[in-house]
C-alpha cells in the first residue's frame, strides 16, 4: 500500500453550481460522477473518478463559506496520519490552521490549512485502514501536475520540503517572474520524479493558490471544449518540458484549473 502521507491524493472543488460542473470536466475530461455512498438528496457530494478511479469530488460551496464571500474553488486534500499532531505542528512552523481538525462521519478527520503564503490545503486522515492507490502518471482525469502559486517563495519552498519531506528539483530560470522550482512529493530528484512545482504568485493571479492539472488524451481538442463549453482560457496551449501540452482555464462559475495532455501526433 503505498504511504500517502504529506501528498497530495484528493482533489474537491467548491462551486455555485455542482450540476453544471460536473457536465462541463465530464465533456472535458471524462470523467464519470456518483452521488457518495448512493446517496440521494437534493444536495449531494459527487465523487469523481478519471480512468484509474475515484480522484476527487464535487460539492456546492457551503452555506457559512459563502456568507464569508468564497469563490468557486479547486482544494487539494494532503494525506495525514494524524490530523491534529500535523495542524499543531504545521502551524508551529508557519502555516495557520484555517478550521480546527473535525470529523466527516464515515470518511475520516480533516482539516483546513495555510502554508506561510496563504494558500489553502487540506489534511485528511480516512476512517477506512485502506488506502488509495495513486494513480500511474498521466493517467487520463487524474492530475498529472501541482502547481504552487506562492505568496512567499523562500518560506512556502521551506515549508514543504520541510515538513512533508518534499523533494527539490532543478529550479528554472523564468526571468522576471523569478525561479520555477520543480518538487517531487516522492523523494526522487531526477526529473522523472518531479510531481508540481513553486513559483511567486504572478500579478494577475489574486491570491495564493495550488493549481491542478488534469490529464486529458488531447490539448487541442480539450482547449476547443472549454471554449465551447463555457470556461475561459486563460494561457495556452503552451509546450513544457517532456513534449506535453499545457494551458490554464476558469470554469464557467469561475474557478481556476488547469489541462496538461500530448498533442495529436505527438504522444
Amino acid at each position: 500500500m503505498t504511504d500517502l502521507n504529506g501528498k497530495f491524493f484528493w482533489y474537491e472543488l467548491m462551486t455555485s453550481d455542482p450540476q453544471a460542473a460536473i457536465a462541463f470536466y465530464g465533456d472535458i475530461v471524462g470523467w464519470t460522477a456518483q452521488p457518495f455512498g448512493g446517496e440521494r438528496t437534493d444536495d449531494p457530494y459527487h465523487v469523481v473518478s478519471g480512468s484509474a478511479g475515484p480522484m476527487g469530488g464535487i460539492m456546492s460551496i457551503p452555506a457559512e463559506a459563502k456568507d464569508r464571500g468564497m469563490s468557486p474553488w479547486w482544494g487539494g486534500y494532503v494525506g495525514s496520519a494524524d490530523v491534529d499532531a500535523d495542524a499543531k505542528r504545521l502551524a508551529g512552523a508557519g502555516g495557520s490552521v484555517k478550521r480546527a481538525p473535525e470529523d466527516i462521519p464515515g470518511v475520516g478527520r480533516f482539516a483546513v490549512m495555510s502554508d506561510p503564503g496563504g494558500a489553502a490545503f487540506m489534511l485528511l486522515k480516512g476512517s477506512s485502514p485502506d488506502g488509495m492507490e495513486p494513480a500511474p502518471p498521466m493517467a487520463n482525469g487524474h492530475v498529472g501536475w501541482h502547481e504552487l502559486y506562492s505568496g512567499a517563495f523562500d518560506a512556502d519552498l521551506a515549508f514543504y520540503t520541510g515538513q512533508f519531506g518534499w523533494a527539490k528539483g532543478e529550479a528554472m530560470d523564468m526571468g522576471e517572474m523569478g525561479s520555477y522550482q520543480l518538487v517531487s512529493q516522492t523523494g526522487g530528484t531526477d526529473f522523472q520524479s518531479m510531481t508540481g512545482g513553486i513559483m511567486a504568485r504572478p500579478p494577475e493571479v489574486p491570491v495564493p493558490v495550488w493549481l491542478f492539472y488534469f490529464v486529458v488524451p488531447d490539448i487541442d481538442i480539450a482547449t476547443e471544449k472549454v471554449k465551447a463549453g463555457g470556461g475561459t482560457v486563460l494561457n495556452g496551449p503552451m509546450e513544457v518540458p517532456g513534449g506535453a501540452w499545457i494551458i490554464q482555464a476558469t470554469d464557467p462559475q469561475g474557478a481556476m484549473f488547469a489541462l496538461v495532455g500530448m498533442r495529436s501526433g505527438t504522444a
